[in-house]
């Protein structure tokens, strides 16, 4: 974590505050204001009640993602496949780290983030856990509800293989041993995004983005390894058969989750190492949503390309359930199966599915929306399948249906859908040009 903000803060793109924050509400307000006009993170030095400064907005930007990965002047997805499969062996190595000292959970800042939040959220929160058969490390996000120094309360989605390792052990009678890792290395971060197939361990991941294998420490509390560069981790375990109320909370769609029974997470340890600064995330923000939507668009990426040629890259921007497929059309109809693709891809955020040709920005739905309204019908491109489930938290059927439109030229026209340019526009240098007003 300290690496990545000092190289943040070298490259301009770390904004500090140095006024004491209040953690209830006006942390995540000043964050929220300062996403609205750029894409810099925050360091908050001073948070009332606690010791420990809070960044945000670490991850809020899609060039800073690439940057990360290695992907800069290219696609994220098709660069994160290629981190994926690559092969890595160690994923990780043990090492002795005496320097982490104890703390109670009410030592970090307790930050509340939305006008009707029930309490105080961890909600970097990156758990690990073990396979409860295989030993496989498993890295998932979950929000967590600060109850006391001795309990969280979480919110495990049904589709996560923590929520899986849990109901394992829970048929046993066990408790889950787990972790809470609050101030992750970007790699870690990152690896936890992603879904892997059952049993393996985003660790892999996570070896492949830094280079080599992950430095690991032994907890103090429970039998788990954890990054031994994270800066904060909470030691606990997930108690078997045991739900209690949590919530409401802002969740990542802009609305309120109600309060509902949820896993109990009971805290044995708190450790941090000197000079540590912990992680905050407004749910739904930038730093939210463009990790989860480059992730997702791998996904999709992955899958369509094996089924349908000419695949260049896929966006699911803005707010995950929208997919954006970029294609060299090779044959009429194309547009329409990357389409049929798409919708077996990912059966939680397809809601709406769109292809266009390469021409086309699909990180800008403006752009996306100049290609559906000017290269063709709109009502026989687009199509409105009903009845299909949506997202997996949908009691009501909201994210039932899907919408899918083919935003692609007329096959056999495309000249006459070549976009007018206006040369040298690209290249200009402003500065040379323009004068400021009252120069």
């Amino acid at each position: 974590m300290r690496q990545f903000l000092a190289d943040l803060d070298a490259r301009g793109e770390l904004l500090h505050v140095d006024r004491t924050v209040d953690p209830r509400h006006e942390l995540a307000a000043i964050a929220v204001a300062a996403q609205r006009e750029g894409e810099e993170a925050l360091l908050f030095h001073s948070v009332a009640g606690s010791e420990f400064p809070v960044a945000i907005n670490l991850y809020g930007s899609h060039a800073r993602l690439c940057r990360l990965i290695g992907a800069e002047g290219l696609s994220f997805a098709p660069r994160w496949l290629e981190l994926q499969r690559q092969a890595m062996a160690p994923m990780t190595r043990p090492v002795e780290s005496d320097d982490f000292q104890a703390c109670k959970l009410s030592d970090l800042p307790l930050l509340t983030y939305h006008g009707r939040d029930g309490g105080p959220y961890f909600t970097s929160a990156i758990y690990a856990a073990k396979e409860p058969d295989t030993g496989a490390i498993n890295l998932s996000f979950h929000r967590s509800m600060f109850i006391g120094d001795d309990e969280l309360r979480v919110r495990l989605g049904g589709t996560h293989d923590l929520t899986r390792y849990q109901a394992k052990a829970e048929e046993r009678g066990e408790p889950l041993e787990a972790a809470l890792i609050l101030s992750a290395p970007p790699e870690i971060f990152l690896a936890a995004c992603t879904s892997l197939p059952y049993g393996e361990s985003e660790l892999g991941l996570a070896a492949n983005l830094r280079g080599g294998p992950v430095p690991m420490r032994k907890c103090r509390t429970i039998d788990l390894e954890v990054p031994a560069e994270a800066d904060i981790v909470v030691e606990g375990r997930f108690l078997p058969r045991e739900r209690r109320d949590e919530g409401p909370f802002g969740e990542f769609m802009g609305y309120y989750v109600e309060v509902g029974p949820n896993h109990v997470f009971e805290v044995t340890a708190v450790t941090y190492r000197p000079g540590a600064t912990m992680h905050g995330l407004v749910c739904g923000s930038t730093e939210d949503l463009r990790p989860l939507e480059a992730a997702t668009a791998a996904r999709i990426y992955d899958h369509v390309s094996k089924q349908v040629p000419g695949v260049l890259d896929v966006s699911c921007r803005p707010n995950v359930m929208i997919t954006i497929i970029r294609l060299k059309k090779q044959y009429e109809g194309h547009g329409k199966h990357a389409l049929l693709a798409a919708l077996g891809s990912h059966l939680d955020y397809n809601k709406v599915c769109i292809a266009v040709d390469e021409d086309v920005d699909i990180y800008d739905l403006d752009d996306v929306m100049w290609a559906y309204l000017t290269r063709g019908r709109a009502d026989t491109r687009a199509m409105i399948l009903n009845d299909i489930p949506g997202f997996y938290r949908d009691p009501h059927k909201d994210h039932w249906g899907r919408l899918i439109i083919d935003a692609t030229a007329p096959w056999g026209r495309e000249a006459e859908f070549v976009r007018k340019s206006v040369p040298g526009a690209d290249t200009i240098d402003l500065s040379a040009w323009l004068r400021a007003p009252g120069r």
